[in-house]
């Protein structure tokens, strides 16, 4: 079935820095595209460097004159966070645009980061969260915009807040729930505390709806040898234009979150289609799960005491 072309206005981004996280391949890689094409120079923090040279040409070949440059990162060590944030401090030049949106998909089994957290909730949630914080001096010089990249996950399940790291008992959708709940009220919490204390911070959420993308695929670095039976159908329904998205259409609410004027902080932006899996981007209406201020504080306040994060304002 033929699909209506989905697209959006995006405002010129000439003169602003953009960092993406996740930006080397999937839904990263076309909102990295998006932002090249509308003027942005492009700080692409990776894991691989190799295959970030292939994204960078990969955007270069869609805009040649983008500015992209690439930073080794790895989201599931704070040392790694803490070490491209003293880079980036020391470079010194503002950040106008956070799209936080790297991510790790339910590993069949349990796996924990370099620092010893449940993979998922390390690296979706407590990375970005530390990143932010090193980040923070540059976003507040730049009156960012941070984009915090949840899912529709996010909107069952719940924070285990008895065993956080789910040592004893695993269950990786649950967990997966868990990290993308967190870092949404984490997102929600920053919009709170910029406002309160005049850091001049926006920030959003936004969610991509479903795609077909890697993240439910073969990985074996996370001991899936073959693609899950979801992204197999999920693969068939966005083919023949079935209620789900492209990897293209996906990309769409960051952007707009990031980018447009109309996205309000504090807000989430998401497909607008059948249940918010599909469509244009548009504002759609906080999950049950993120709703709560006190949640959201001890959130943060729990983030801090696991990272050692400060946001330090200088």
């Amino acid at each position: 079935m033929p699909r209506t072309p989905i697209d959006i206005t995006v405002p010129s981004l000439a003169g602003k820095r953009a960092i993406v996280t996740g930006g080397s391949d999937g839904i990263g890689l076309r909102i990295a595209s998006r932002l090249a094409l509308a003027g942005a120079e492009l700080v692409l923090p990776v894991r691989n460097l190799s295959k970030g040279e292939r994204a960078a040409a990969r955007i270069r070949g869609l805009a040649p004159s983008a500015r992209v440059s690439l930073e080794q990162l790895e989201l599931s060590s704070l040392a790694s966070v803490a070490e491209f944030g003293a880079r980036m401090r020391a470079d010194g030049t503002p950040i106008d645009l956070l799209i936080n949106n790297a991510g790790v998909m339910t590993p069949p089994d349990r796996q924990v980061t370099q620092d010893g957290f449940e993979l998922q909730f390390g690296t979706n949630h407590l990375g970005h969260f530390a990143l932010v914080s090193e980040l923070l001096p540059l976003l507040r010089a730049g009156s960012a915009r941070v984009t915090s990249q949840i899912s529709v996950a996010a909107n069952q399940g719940a924070i285990n807040w008895d065993d956080l790291n789910w040592e004893r008992s695993y269950d990786g959708m649950r967990a997966y729930s868990q990290s993308k709940i967190a870092f949404g009220l984490f997102a929600l919490e920053l919009d709170r505390r910029s406002q309160a204390g005049g850091w001049g911070v926006t920030s959003t959420l936004s969610h991509p709806g479903v795609a077909p993308t890697s993240l439910l695929a073969s990985r074996p670095e996370l001991g899936r040898s073959e693609d899950t039976r979801e992204v197999r159908m999920i693969r068939w329904l966005s083919a023949h234009g079935l209620i789900v998205g492209t990897p293209e259409t996906a990309a769409l609410p960051a952007v707009y979150a990031a980018t447009s004027p109309d996205a309000a902080s504090g807000r989430l932006y998401a497909p607008k289609g059948f249940g918010h899996l599909g469509g244009a981007p548009a504002e759609q209406r906080l999950f049950s799960r993120l709703r709560s201020a006190e949640e959201a504080t001890r959130v943060w306040e729990t983030s801090a005491q696991l990272t050692g994060a400060t946001f330090a304002l200088v």
